[in-house]
């Protein structure tokens, strides 16, 4: 199986178990253009890959994803075809990964911010490291968390908690993700990808069809109860997208990192 895409995202094919790592250790797998793109568009490769029987999804170097590029981000203010052109695109990765036929283990090796924390719950197993935090702030910089915790967490996690979570953008340690129900299990940073690479091996000595069966019978209860809040949510992200006190916040957050 041949895959079709950028060097910020990679496929290693390890036996039946395939390695997808956010390739970008430089911008703590920051997600640009190019990745965002990869990321829409590796799961239908993934689910055609007829040696594939479970996916492992990780990032390269310290961080599992630091969420929106700053610089890709900023350019939308300016740019509303391309802003656009994200949401559209946000959605169709929210979409394939939901609608993905094979487990999905991710293991969060640093920070999973923005997109990188909603890539990593809405896999089927989360490992995360000791060491690594969960984090959506998006209202911190003016947005609505439209593709990102507000559709999803409540399905998980006691609404309470993570209201306090989603409305200030604080950190979530790995230790309370496990409690609220957002990550599976911790595991020692020494020992993350090999207790992936493990967890992977045991579920593809599985009945596949049992398995992929079993998944789709979540994931329809999940894609239900998620379609108006994910179609709501990306409609009001888009909304203050546009507004006076989101440039400001981005722009200033720009400043500060400088």
């Amino acid at each position: 199986m041949k895959y079709e895409l950028p060097d910020a995202l990679t496929v290693d094919v390890e036996g039946p178990v395939r390695v997808v790592t956010m390739n970008r250790p430089g911008a703590h797998n920051a997600v640009d253009v190019a990745l965002h793109r990869a990321l829409a568009v590796v799961w239908p490769q993934l689910a055609a890959d007829t040696e594939a029987k479970v996916v492992i999804l990780t990032g390269a170097g310290s961080a599992f994803s630091a969420g929106g590029d700053l610089d890709w981000i900023t350019s939308f203010l300016d740019d509303p075809a391309a802003r656009d052109d994200s949401l559209r695109e946000g959605a169709q990765i929210i979409d394939e990964l939901l609608r993905f036929p094979l487990p999905v283990i991710a293991a969060v090796n640093g920070p999973a911010v923005g997109l990188g924390c909603s890539l990593a719950v809405l896999s089927d197993i989360l490992l995360i490291s000791e060491t690594a935090f969960l984090a959506d702030p998006h209202v911190s910089v003016g947005l609505v968390a439209g593709d990102g915790g507000a559709a999803f967490w409540p399905l998980l996690t006691p609404i309470l908690r993570s209201r306090e979570y989603l409305f200030t953008g604080r950190r979530i340690p790995a230790a309370t993700a496990v409690e609220l129900g957002l990550a599976t299990r911790t595991v020692p940073p020494d020992e993350l990808l090999a207790e992936a690479r493990r967890t992977a091996d045991e579920l593809a000595a599985l009945s596949s069809a049992a398995l992929r069966g079993t998944k789709r019978v979540v994931n329809m209860y999940l894609s239900q109860a998620l379609s108006g809040a994910v179609q709501a949510g990306f409609a009001a992200e888009a909304e203050t997208m546009r507004s006076p006190e989101h440039r400001d916040r981005l722009l200033a957050l720009r400043r500060a990192r400088r």
